[in-house]
């Protein structure tokens, strides 16, 4: 297991980069701790890939340093670092068996055969692999053949840590589910460092114990699924959080107030203060499920259109017009929805305030 630190990370594909947008990577600096569970999340082309093929070794670095327990390894090949990298396709031997599959990596270490057979039995038996071991891996469900690229990366002990590229994009739905559950057992039985790559917000809040949000190249914010959800600090964290994510009314601040064209939004009194030392864009910014929808007016509420209602089962989505802006409400079933018109209140502890798509604190 390992600490896997990231000094002044930057990197670009160009042979001289001049400007910002030539880098893949601007300027990472972070700290993964020994045995957690990380993911880092982002759309595609965020340059969630190049920071892990950093961090496996397959790519330097334009800039910075990358560390493991303190040592330097930079410079170092993969097969240096002691880690190990799952894929999002398997990487197997489909001749062979399953347990050889398991097996291969400690055989080529030298390891005698009593001790391979009891690793590969402990792991197979931690992934459900037992009944498949005298098995050829070619013959196995996509699901299956990559719990066999996972047991290849877990069954060395002396691994560092264990990087996952979207290894769950080809597996269905169900089997996504069943997958993702094992591999937090695994992470909490073992607790290997896990370093976590995916586009499925899903996937990384209900897998990791901290989640790295990326964007354009940026590390925009690291913290718990439940941080990342109450407090995003970044535009971009609000609204790939969520489903729906979060709502965003351009506004200019006067006193406690939010002006969205001509309507008004109270925010709490410290926020407001600090907006006047803003120097972009202000925005106001809260989640569907704290935005509250009601058929009546009242003090610091404010009147908008019902355009749709979206049953989904065990809760709502309802679509309204606030002041030409477009806004989501995510309600309980058993709320009645306005017909028409409603009445918006946005509650201050909710309620937070962008300057440049930065939150401000």
């Amino acid at each position: 297991m390992a600490r896997v630190e990231l000094n002044e990370v930057a990197h670009s594909y160009l042979p001289k980069p001049k400007q910002p947008s030539d880098y893949a990577l601007k300027r990472i600096h972070n700290v993964w701790e020994d045995g957690t569970a990380c993911a880092l999340l982002g759309p595609s082309g965020c340059g969630k890939t190049t920071l892990l093929n950093i961090v496996s070794g397959l790519l330097v670095p334009s800039r910075g340093r990358v560390l493991y327990d303190g040592k330097d390894v930079t410079a170092s090949p993969p097969e240096k670092r002691n880690i190990a990298q799952v894929f999002q396709f398997p990487v197997l031997y489909d001749t062979m068996s399953v347990f050889n599959n398991l097996a291969f990596p400690l055989r080529n270490r030298g390891m005698g055969e009593t001790q391979v057979k009891e690793r590969v039995l402990e792991i197979a038996e931690i992934l459900d692999l037992t009944p498949f071991l005298q098995k050829r891996a070619a013959g196995l469900a996509a699901d299956a053949k990559q719990k066999i690229s996972l047991g290849r990366g877990l069954v060395r002990s002396d691994v560092a840590a264990i990087l996952f590229d979207e290894p769950l994009t080809v597996i269905d739905p169900q089997m996504k589910w069943h997958l993702r559950r094992k591999l937090k057992e695994i992470h909490e039985q073992l607790r290997l460092t896990f370093i976590y790559v995916t586009h499925d917000q899903v996937e990384a809040l209900t897998f990791a114990d901290q989640v790295a949000v990326m964007f354009e190249g940026e590390i925009v914010q690291i913290g718990s699924p439940q941080d990342l959800f109450e407090n995003p600090e970044h535009r971009f964290v609000g609204y790939f959080i969520g489903s729906p994510g979060m709502n965003f009314l351009e506004c200019t601040v006067e006193g406690t107030v939010a002006q969205v064209d001509g309507t008004s939004i109270v925010l709490n009194e410290e926020t407001a203060a600090k907006a006047s030392k803003a120097k972009g864009k202000l925005e106001v910014g809260i989640r569907p499920m704290y935005l509250e929808v009601h058929a009546e007016s009242a003090d610091n509420r404010v009147e908008a259109k019902v355009r749709m209602v979206e049953d989904l089962g065990s809760y709502k989505i309802v679509t309204l017009k606030l002041a030409g802006n477009t806004l989501k409400a995510s309600l309980p079933e058993d709320q009645p929805v306005p017909e028409g018109r409603a009445w918006l209140a946005f509650p201050l502890q909710w309620t937070r305030l962008f300057d440049d798509g930065w939150l401000i604190k």
